[in-house]
């Protein structure tokens, strides 16, 4: 498989597993927030009850896990096509 080719078939895939790395990070973030504060709602940017602090480290946090399981999935995805095709998307 030629590399242009390569990479547009890889396109979907990528779509697809950033959608669905997303809602894992979503899920995830959720949980480690009602370990990590002791209540359900996670903090809006908007929310004046909340104080910086908080609001700033829920924000980090998110944006941490969302990242780290964005790589996962997506290192994941490439392994699996070039398993599949013999060659790694580019």
């Amino acid at each position: 498989m030629s590399k242009p080719i390569n990479k547009l078939a890889y396109r979907p895939v990528g779509l697809v597993l950033g959608m669905a790395a997303g809602a894992l990070a979503g899920a995830i973030f959720h949980q480690v927030w009602k370990i990590a504060a002791g209540h359900d709602e996670v903090p809006s940017a908007i929310d004046e009850e909340r104080g910086w602090g908080e609001i700033l480290a829920a924000a980090a946090l998110q944006g941490a896990i969302f990242s780290a399981v964005r790589a996962a999935v997506d290192r994941g995805g490439a392994t699996g096509v070039r398993r599949l095709t013999g060659h790694w998307p580019s």
